[in-house]
């Protein structure tokens, strides 16, 4: 019998969560995302702090958000040596609320990428979900420059992405999770909220349900995962990013993988279409505590370790 991950293969485009070439080498996704926190775990590690170094040594002089870019493409570039599609490199999550910052931060992500020989198709840039970012995304997406919306946590958000005609969009599980259980506190049962019934997991169906019967384009890759079952049961998302450990975990275990996300039946009705326009945007994800929050709090993670990359470099480039 094959192991999980063999048979997840069947149903759902593997995506690995992680800057760890060896891990990518292994398990052997298709595709594979990083992100600010996973490059700074990533050169913290023997393996990998040559990278660093030699970057920030050879552009020292320049801006540190350069160097920064610089060293995301060279993590990029190797990554693309191993996998067969697409890398994803996120656009510094301080410039989540500037749309022109962030369309400048990309095309010059894209630039360092194509004048090494990578062509555009094979870069997916991730930028958060927010309004400034998703109208960013929507400019990049017209000039070619294909997009990864994260940091995404609801329907609205989603919705905004496909109006906007995103490439791919990466609603996360496991925050969504975190904050329903602690929300609920000692009131939480994990068994019955978990695989289908999980928070997480359901505001990906939904997604994916509104997708499909809209018959809107834009890709669905579930993320952030807690555990396992969170994806199986998402089997048959359009891809799921995942990481080493549990990518690890499917590896050494047995078993088939049955689909569960699956085309909408034709005889079921289409669910209500979400409202467009920055007004209802707005509105409808201040309504949602734990979107508004989650959505906050990924960017005040992501700009914190953005910036203790930023000392790394100074440091290696001194």
């Amino acid at each position: 019998m094959s192991s999980q991950l063999e048979a997840l293969r069947r149903h759902t485009i593997v995506v690995a969560d992680t800057g760890d070439f060896e891990t990518m080498r292994a398990l052997r996704p298709t595709d594979a995302t990083t992100n600010p926190s996973l490059i700074l775990k990533a050169v913290q590690k023997d393996a990998y702090r040559p990278l660093l170094d030699r970057t920030a040594r050879e552009h020292r002089g320049a801006a540190p958000s350069e160097i920064t870019d610089r060293l995301l493409v060279a993590f990029g570039r190797q990554i693309l040596e191993i996998v067969p599609g697409r890398v994803s490199t996120e656009v510094d999550a301080r410039l989540s609320f500037d749309t022109r910052a962030t369309v400048e931060r990309a095309r010059g992500i894209i630039a360092l990428y194509e004048a090494a020989g990578v062509p555009r198709e094979r870069v997916l840039i991730k930028i958060a979900s927010t309004w400034e970012g998703i109208q960013a995304a929507r400019l990049l997406q017209e000039e070619g420059i294909h997009c990864n919306l994260t940091l995404l946590f609801s329907l609205v958000q989603a919705a905004a992405c496909a109006e906007a005609g995103v490439q791919l969009i990466s609603p996360f599980v496991g925050r969504i999770y975190d904050w329903h259980k602690k929300a609920a506190g000692a009131q939480w049962d994990e068994a019955a909220q978990s695989g289908a019934n999980d928070p997480g997991v359901q505001s990906v169906a939904r997604i994916f349900d509104y997708y499909k019967a809209y018959g809107i384009t834009t890709e669905v890759m579930g993320a952030s995962f807690r555990n396992v079952g969170q994806i199986l049961a998402l089997a048959g998302c359009d891809l799921l990013t995942i990481s080493p450990e549990l990518l690890a975990q499917l590896d050494a275990t047995e078993g088939d993988v049955p689909a569960r996300l699956v085309l909408p039946a034709e005889d079921r009705p289409a669910p209500e279409r979400v409202p467009g326009g920055e007004i209802a945007f707005r509105t409808l994800l201040n309504e949602d505590a734990m979107a508004s929050e989650k959505l906050s709090e990924g960017i005040r993670l992501f700009v914190a370790d953005a910036r203790k990359l930023d000392v790394l470099i100074s440091q290696a480039a001194a």
